[in-house]
Order: C-alpha cells, then structure tokens, then sequence
C-alpha cells in the first residue's frame, strides 16, 4: 500500500482509521462530505503533510475516482443510520466496488457481525454460519454478497468485522451517547441490559488492527474478525467511566419498552429495539485467524480505554 483513501473519514471509524494511516506515514486522502468537518479532522491530527482532504458523495463513483487520484486501497467506513440501511447500503456499496474497478484499486470494508444472526458458539470465527434473522440481518449479508460478487471481477475487496465499539470517535456506536453525557455530567441511559458481559472494540486498537490486515496482499478475498479486549458488563462500564469523570448522575438501563416508546419520536431508536437480541445473547468474535496469519493482538485494556475516551470527551466539552 502506498497510498489510500478513507471513506467517511470523520466518522466514528473513519476518525481514527485516517489518524492510523496517517501516523504511520501513509499517503492518505480523508473523503467526506462536509469540508469543516474535514477541515475539523485535519486540526486534530496536527496537519500531518501526508493528508489530503477530498469532499464528495460516496453515492456517485465519479467523485470516488476523482478523489482517489492515484490511491491503491480504499478503506470504505462510510455508513447508513439503521433507519436508512435498507435503502440506502446496497446502492453504496455498488458506488465503491464501481470506484474500486474504475481506479484498479483494493477494497477495505468496516462491517459489523449482524449477518451471522444468533450466535452457535461461544467464540465465532470467520466461517461461523451466516443465518440473519433481521431485517438489518439481512441486508448486511446482502450487502456482503454485493462486495464479493462476481461483477466486480478484477477488484480485490476484504470485509473486517467489528463487535460493538467506542472511543472518542464513536458517534455511531451503542455507547457513545452514555459515555458523553457521563464525561458531561449529565443523567443518561444504557441500551441493553447492564449485567450481561458483551464484547466491546476500542477504536484505536480496531484500526491498528484492519491496517495490518490490509497491508498484505493475501489478506483480500476473505473476512476477518476484530475481537475486542474481553467481554464487560456495562455496570462495569458505567463505573469505569464515572471515575474518569469525578462525576456520578444517574444511568439507567433502556429495554425493549423503553425503546419502542422513544422510537415514537426517534427513528433510530426505533429501530435498535430489533437489534437488542445482541445485547442478551452477546456474539463474542474469536481472533483466533488474525493471530494465526497477521501476529499477536495488542489491546488496551477496558480500563484504561473506557478512562482514555471519558477523558477525550470532557476535553472535546472544555474546548
């Protein structure tokens, strides 16, 4: 790889994603479609020399390959809100592996694990069946069907899949509206029940991760699991992140009452009531392949990460 582009770059993936490649002296475009929020991103990462910013619409190839210009891999974090996804995923991915055919270049797909459905092992590896019982589900297995299909003969794509997430970063992600309000100060919910252990990624170490796995040529073709440190409670969670914060309003759990009610107003919240079957039979990823083919996972652990990404949210609240 000598050079890439990000797709979604500010966003929750995509944040970190373009920092990591960046950081490790890639040749790196960071496509979105707002330039402040690029322009946002580029201050953060102190204006490396090897970023290049790019704002276009991942719907339209055309502004791919022109963005692209010259890039080999083409890491794809772009996402649709749940309540888009059947819409608008499939007409996405068509747009990228068009991009990717155009300019002769590898593809990088962030997925998550809803197409596999209901967990059949404790740990899963990459040939765990793929049997999706949700909408979402379903559209997700399609969407890796597209990124695979034969009509893109030639391309080179790859699926990484991470569990839930969080970081600074993780707008996106089950947990980021907890984690801001405590770094806040500020009563919030959790989704989910708060005593089951569930596995949860931090960022950072995902996307040291996906870069590994992308930087060899035979990691293409295939999927690959990005297991996260441990599985942990959200109790767990939740306390880890009131002492970071010196601060303890009240946090209370969000079933599947709570949630139908607000998704009278919320269209997102409507639709993670069918998603919070991962919350009561946790899908907890093995990385047994990665350590196999690529080396040891470095983690950091939920302490110190949970504590890291509080600490990053109070100072993005100070600033």
């Amino acid at each position: 790889m000598k050079k890439a582009i990000v797709l979604g770059a500010t966003g929750g993936v995509g944040n970190p994603l373009t920092a990591e490649l960046a950081g490790r002296g890639f040749e790196t475009i960071a496509f979105g479609r707002s330039e402040g929020k690029l322009r946002s991103l580029t201050k953060e990462l102190g204006t490396p020399p090897q970023l290049r910013l790019a704002t276009g619409d991942a719907f339209n190839p055309d502004d791919i390959v022109r963005a692209a210009a010259g890039a080999d891999v083409i890491f794809h974090s772009a996402n649709m809100p749940y309540h888009e996804m059947e819409a608008k995923l499939l007409p996405l991915g068509e747009s990228v592996m068009e991009a990717a055919i155009r300019i002769g270049a590898k593809v990088v797909v962030v997925d998550g694990i809803y197409p596999y459905g209901r967990r059949t092992t404790d740990k899963a590896t990459e040939e765990h069946p793929k049997n999706p019982h949700t909408r979402k589900g379903k559209v997700r297995l399609a969407y890796e069907q597209l990124i695979f299909s034969q009509r893109w003969a030639g391309a080179k794509p790859l699926i990484v899949r991470l569990p839930d997430y969080y970081g600074p970063s993780a707008q996106a992600s089950y947990l980021n509206v907890t984690m801001e309000a405590i770094a806040a100060g500020k009563p919030t919910a959790f989704i989910g029940n708060m005593s089951v252990p569930r596995e949860y990624v931090y960022l950072p170490d995902a996307v040291r991760m996906i870069v590994n796995i992308a930087l060899r040529d035979e990691s293409y073709g295939q999927n690959w699991h990005i297991p996260g440190s441990g599985v942990i409670a959200g109790k767990d969670i939740v306390r880890i992140a009131r002492e970071a914060s010196g601060k303890r309003k009240a946090v209370v759990p969000l079933g599947r009452a709570g949630l139908s009610l607000i998704g009278l107003f919320n269209p997102v919240m409507k639709e993670v009531v069918e998603m919070l079957y991962l919350t009561e039979e946790p899908f907890v990823l093995s990385g047994e392949k990665y350590e196999r083919e690529i080396g040891p996972i470095e983690w950091t652990p939920h302490e110190e990460a949970i504590a890291a990404t509080i600490r990053s949210l109070m100072s993005k609240n100070e600033a």
